[in-house]
């Protein structure tokens, strides 16, 4: 009688492998601000980390070539006057990102085509509305210009980018502070878990509470959670004996959990980062030098342990490429950007497989940066799927992706708007729009060459003194 011990899976042996020192980010002082988030975003074209900054709040924006030292003087984003919390990027639109401060605001930036020239401390829009610090920001999946926030006056926030205005406000719904809030796939439901040793599922239009916790995990560390594709929410936390818990929720029955996976015994919160096209969860600890992964599927016992990747520094942070950023030549199913105290460290995940060509059963159709509605529609009620594209092409389609979107993107057109309201609601044509890109780009290279010429100027005087000092 023939009984299968080992369950198979096609994701049993992937693993990760940290980048070499050349192509590693050097020399970052990163954050030092006791806030558990990533302090790291990223997406194709750029990484973005929160680094300790005299007088406010700052975060770098690197495009991914750049690799090796980074200059002290390299420009950074310094709008904030208070240290910066938390950093997103905008899922249709690689140059959009946006940050939440101590300082009670929340900024909306657009970064130019090549990276950052000078620095900028001038952001697209202002988004004021809270009280307290604001820790966490993230995107609509499938919205265009929704923005949430969430901040230390309990309260949830959720903008539309497009007008700079406060649609809905969730004030009365967690009496304690909120450690994060996730979407849902279709962005339809948000989950938040709350100090108060709660998680919540919330329908964010029609401001109820339609599935609650009290008591996820009994530890008093802070929680996650996060949904996964099918519906189910995901949650680590800690058991009143301090021990990491990794645990399975089913929305419509929170009575018990589903499945209920003890890790160890460490106090580092557990960052969980979720891939929906192969089901894998990857949880980072704040202060490990490890990467769990787990395979989550829909039979008992649901939560499958694959693998670890270990080193020896332990890590500040962590960013997560999107799918559409990886390497599908070398079967790379997910990247990371390890922060340690003074550089950032790419570490990719692979799967090994002997054949060069194109693996479809590792990259099904993946979420584009296209969105799927407006933000006027979702905010009427519409709900709309993410629009999936294949990644069988790599990075060609994605340069010709980023062009539409930078093209119909309403933060562009946000110059333009302000100095004229009654253009709001009139799409503008594509001359104007060609006519904008151009001004942008001219303004770029005039940057480069008033950089370059002041630079030359201070060469010719250092050559100055040296021939002094030589005579």
């Amino acid at each position: 009688m023939s009984r299968r011990v080992v369950r198979q899976s096609k994701f049993r042996h992937v693993f990760g492998l940290p980048m070499k020192n050349d192509q590693c980010y050097d020399d970052i002082r990163v954050s030092r601000v006791t806030w558990d988030s990533s302090f790291c975003a990223v997406n194709p074209k750029f990484v973005a980390i929160i680094i300790e900054a005299s007088g406010g709040g700052a975060f770098l924006v690197l495009p991914l070539h750049k690799t090796g030292r980074i200059d002290k003087s390299y420009p950074t984003v310094c709008g904030h006057t208070g240290p910066v919390l938390d950093i997103d990027w905008c899922p249709h639109n690689d140059h959009v990102i946006a940050s939440g401060s101590e300082d009670c605001t929340v900024m909306v930036w657009q970064i130019p085509e090549n990276g950052l020239v000078t620095s900028m401390s001038e952001p697209v829009v202002v988004l004021e509305g809270h009280s307290k610090r604001v820790g966490i920001i993230t995107w609509h999946p499938t919205a265009r210009n929704v923005l949430l926030s969430a901040g230390c006056d309990n309260q949830i926030i959720i903008w539309n980018v497009g007008t700079g205005e406060a649609m809905i406000n969730l004030d009365d719904m967690h009496p304690d502070v909120i450690y994060n809030v996730t979407w849902n796939r279709d962005g339809s439901l948000i989950c938040s878990a709350c100090k108060d040793k709660g998680i919540r599922v919330i329908d964010p239009r029609k401001e109820t509470v339609i599935a609650e916790k009290e008591k996820a995990h009994e530890g008093a560390r802070p929680m996650r959670a996060i949904f996964l594709s099918d519906g189910n929410v995901l949650t680590t936390g800690f058991s009143r004996m301090s021990e990491r818990q990794l645990t399975l929720w089913n929305i419509n029955n929170m009575d018990e959990p589903m499945t209920v996976t003890e890790l160890d015994t460490s106090n580092g919160v557990l960052m969980p980062f979720y891939d929906p096209d192969t089901s894998v969860v990857y949880l980072c600890g704040k202060g490990d030098s490890s990467i769990r992964y787990f395979e989550i599927t829909h039979e008992a016992p649901y939560v499958h342990f694959l693998n670890t990747f270990g080193s020896k520094e332990s890590q500040r942070g962590m960013g997560y490429m999107p799918k559409r950023g990886l390497d599908v030549n070398k079967c790379e199913i997910a990247r990371f950007y390890k922060l340690h105290e003074r550089k950032c460290e790419p570490i990719v995940m692979t799967v090994p497989r002997k054949s060069d060509l194109f693996q479809d059963d590792l990259y099904p159709d993946t979420s584009g940066p296209n969105p799927a509605l407006e933000a006027e529609e979702w905010f009427d009620g519409k709900n709309g799927d993410p629009i999936l594209i294949s990644l069988k092409n790599g990075y060609v389609q994605s340069k010709n992706r980023d062009f539409k979107v930078v093209k119909k993107n309403i933060l562009d057109g946000k110059n333009t708007e302000n100095s004229s309201p009654a253009n709001k609601s009139a799409s503008p044509t594509p001359s104007i729009k060609s006519e904008a890109k151009l001004e942008e780009i001219l303004k770029e290279v005039k940057s480069l060459k008033d950089l370059v010429s002041s630079q030359e100027k201070r060469i010719i005087k250092l050559e100055e003194q040296m021939s002094k000092i030589a005579i």
